[in-house]
């Protein structure tokens, strides 16, 4: 079932810190690691949702077209993995490996990052700007899995483009649609 994002953070909001275990090496990770010196994306998605599965190619796209402007990119994973195993820590290594993803995706396995963020579907889109100020949270862009029109990533290619030259994102922003968080119960 298709759920949207809603627009519980507002404009300007401070990126919520956290530390979460990369799912290829293991390793700890920070947002201050992580983030970038024009902007942030981070994206909850995971391996499952047929919505994250029709746009991982423009997520690839888009992350390394704007990596040298200085925007990075890191996806976070929520789902109950007990619940979902599909979305468990391996079947995410194999996602990032198959896909050729090529930022880093974190696992959240206590769901407060998710929580912290507001994050309702994946994919969700959370694009901060270089002082870690929420510039824009909505859609990749209208297409969907059967909906038939073309993925072009350009509703977030524009707040994308915006972030790097240190504009901000024109409101209102199109919500995003996915497929719901898995909550534990």
């Amino acid at each position: 079932m298709a759920t949207s994002s809603t627009d519980s953070m507002a404009p300007g909001t401070p990126a919520p810190a956290f530390t979460l275990p990369d799912v290829v090496t293991g390793r700890m990770r920070s947002l201050d690691e992580l983030a970038g010196p024009a902007g942030t994306l981070v994206i909850f998605l995971c391996a499952h949702c047929p919505y994250v599965v029709h746009v991982r190619a423009k997520l690839a796209e888009l992350a390394e077209k704007y990596f040298p402007l200085g925007i990075s990119t890191l996806g976070i994973s929520s789902n109950d993995a007990v619940a979902y195993p599909e979305d468990s820590p391996e079947k995410l290594r194999e996602m990032v490996e198959e896909s050729g993803l090529p930022f880093p995706v974190l696992y959240d396995e206590q769901q407060q990052v998710a929580a912290s963020y507001t994050a309702a579907c994946t994919p969700d889109f959370f694009l901060f700007d270089a002082k870690r100020r929420l510039a824009y949270r909505g859609r990749l862009d209208a297409s969907s899995p059967r909906n038939g029109q073309p993925l072009t990533g350009e509703d977030l290619e524009n707040a994308l483009s915006a972030v790097a030259d240190a504009h901000p994102v024109p409101q209102p922003w199109p919500s995003a649609l996915g497929c719901s968080i898995k909550w534990k119960s």
